[in-house]
């Protein structure tokens, strides 16, 4: 069963991963015109939901880190955005189905902290990066997905960090 979204002939979404319970003010600027988010997992605690719920509508999947709390979460989400699917999972290594024989457009995932966007066999792969704690030398990041009649476009967009 897919979540759905009305047709519309441009659509903006925010991305967000690794949380692990922090919530910089940064994503709030970031993502205050968007009209649906996804978090990619390791979101720490439900908190961070209901405070990016107050942004727009989300949809998480449970990461590695997650805890007890979270297992009322799926490990992937389908999801149907005018016209285009989106598929969510937190780590790529485990994705369980072939995007492009399945009719993906998009798979969203989170994990490994690096933001990262590229195309392949016609289906974009997204890892809007960490927009928790830092770790390492990563950037803090969050991503937007533009879908409109001619595509859809990502964009990475470096936090404060």
């Amino acid at each position: 069963m897919k979540n759905t979204d009305k047709q519309k002939s441009s659509f903006t979404i925010g991305v967000i991963s690794d949380t692990h319970g922090l919530l910089r003010p940064e994503v709030f600027e970031a993502l205050h015109h968007v009209e649906r988010i996804i978090h990619a997992g390791d979101i720490g605690n439900e908190n961070i939901l209901k405070e990016l719920e107050t942004i727009a509508p989300v949809t998480a999947v449970r990461g590695n880190m997650d805890g007890d709390w979270a297992f009322k979460l799926k490990r992937t989400e389908a999801l149907e955005i005018s016209g285009n699917l989106i598929y969510v999972i937190h780590d790529l290594a485990r994705l369980d189905l072939d995007p492009e024989s399945s009719g993906a457009d998009v798979v969203i995932s989170g994990h490994s902290h690096r933001p990262s966007a590229s195309k392949h066999n016609g289906v974009l792969y997204m890892n809007p990066g960490s927009a928790g704690p830092k770790r390492f030398s990563l950037p803090i990041s969050v991503g937007l997905l533009h879908i409109h009649s001619k595509g859809i476009k990502p964009e990475l967009i470096k936090l404060k960090g």
